[in-house]
């Protein structure tokens, strides 16, 4: 008798301690999601990605977990992980991972500890399309530059920082010099770029360039896809981060 009191005490024990670990990590999960408040169309925007990722293939995940790899590696020694997104003009695909790169740090609670920038190997401009794109996806993009390379105020919080979006070289001054992974979102940049000076990692995970469909029918609809392609795999990198 006196053995199975015990048995019982124990697994009364055991049983409390689970369930004050749910709850203790619900908390802190809900804690994060209301000091990290997206827009609420982002927010609807992206109620899919954390349990859906049969879109992107199992070859594109091993690569961007080398991404997820660099980061941690970085938390770990309490440094900050800074991430220089890279393609040929800076105009698209290398602005729309940037942005989508904040924003997923944001909703993680990773958004002091991991900076996105972006840049190209010449200089042109932020896409209008592009623009259009995020702003589709519940982004807040507004610039009262008229110039031919106009910069962009980009926001997608209420209480967060806004980030300052513009076409520009990998290599300008608003970007990391050194203590930074390369991500050279690209086949062009790939190529243009074996050595990134100042990259301490560098990782290719091309893009199709949704200009592709400029000026056709399909415009609206590529350039919605490639957003959503790159939001998703975005936040996959950044949501398989071990934190210890």
């Amino acid at each position: 008798m006196k053995n199975l009191k015990w048995l019982l005490i124990g697994a009364i024990a055991l049983f409390s301690f689970q369930i004050k670990t749910t709850s203790t990590f619900d908390l802190n999960h809900e804690t994060v999601a209301m000091e990290n408040r997206l827009f609420a169309e982002i927010e609807d925007y992206i109620s899919d990605f954390p349990s859906d990722t049969s879109t992107i293939p199992p070859e594109r995940r091993q690569v961007l977990r080398e991404i997820t790899r660099y980061a941690e590696e970085g938390l770990e020694k309490n440094q900050d992980v800074k991430l220089t997104f890279i393609c040929t003009h800076n105009s698209r695909r290398s602005h729309l991972a940037q942005i989508w790169t904040a924003v997923a740090a944001n909703y993680y609670g990773l958004g002091e500890s991991i900076s996105s920038y972006s840049g190209g190997t010449e200089t042109t401009a932020f896409n209008p399309r592009a623009v259009a794109a995020l702003q589709r996806a519940g982004l807040q993009l507004n610039s009262q530059d008229h110039s031919t390379n106009p910069r962009y105020s980009v926001r997608f919080s209420e209480d967060g920082n806004s980030l300052d979006c513009f076409s520009k070289k990998y290599s300008d001054e608003s970007n990391p010099q050194s203590g930074f992974a390369a991500i050279l979102t690209c086949s062009h940049a790939d190529e243009s770029c074996p050595i990134v000076s100042g990259a301490e990692a560098r990782i290719a995970i091309p893009y199709v360039d949704p200009k592709v469909s400029d000026g056709s029918p399909e415009e609206v609809s590529t350039y919605d896809a490639r957003c959503r392609q790159i939001a998703q795999e975005m936040f996959y990198w950044v949501s398989k981060i071990q934190r210890k």
